[in-house]
């Protein structure tokens, strides 16, 4: 399980290697995004080679990914609320169900898809008491960006380090690029258990809230 979901995090992370160059602006014209796209896939052309050579795993000192049924890792981090900190207690304390969905990074293609398409189900979500709460290593300023830019209704939250995404099994180490949360989906009950989740979400990031929404469902029915 943990070779898998690192393989996924490799090609997440060649895939979508603007989310870790810090001069690129959400702001910049199209054609000069897709001109650092191209020159960026290089940069990650060669980590993927590096990570094929050490092996791209996380460090050692990484914890597993949380066991359903076992108390949800605490947290506090800032976020694109206003820098607004939030912690697992927070969330849950509000008594509704949280789908903490960890990501690479904001302005990235799959990342983008993934948070529309968890927008575009907001209200769904809302209807079935629950609350969606994304996770990377952005910080909350890059964050609010990504919120105005996309109309997202929901907390980001800025995981700089990747303390966090080492708690719940999501950091991963990448040569040459560093540090970052791995794409992964946590469903936390209202009393702070883990409930579920959801690994193998690269392969279909489209139709990633379909999936969750469908558990969720399930529940209720």
């Amino acid at each position: 399980m943990r070779s898998a979901v690192v393989a996924a995090g490799v090609v997440a992370m060649a895939a979508h290697a603007s989310a870790f160059v810090p001069t690129m602006s959400a702001q910049q014209p199209l054609a000069t995004r897709a001109n650092f796209l191209r020159s960026a896939g290089a940069a990650a052309a060669t980590a993927v080679v590096a990570a094929a050579a050490t092996g791209p795993v996380a460090p050692a000192s990484a914890a597993p990914l949380p066991a359903v049924g076992s108390a949800a890792p605490d947290f506090t981090l800032p976020s694109n609320d206003g820098g607004k900190a939030y912690s697992l207690s927070d969330l849950t304390g509000t008594g509704k169900t949280t789908v903490l969905y960890a990501y690479p990074g904001d302005f990235t293609s799959g990342c983008t898809i993934e948070a529309r398409g968890f927008q575009k189900d907001i209200d769904r979500y809302k209807a079935l008491n629950a609350q969606v709460v994304g996770m990377s290593v952005d910080s909350a300023e890059k964050h609010l960006d990504f919120k105005k830019k996309y109309g997202l209704d929901f907390i980001l939250l800025s995981d700089k380090n990747a303390v966090v995404a080492d708690k719940y099994g999501a950091k991963l180490d990448i040569p040459i690029i560093g540090k970052f949360a791995n794409r992964i989906t946590y469903i936390i009950s209202p009393d702070g258990k883990i409930e579920k989740v959801f690994t193998d979400v690269e392969s279909h990031v489209a139709q990633h809230s379909s999936e969750v929404l469908a558990y969720l469902e399930s529940k209720k029915a």
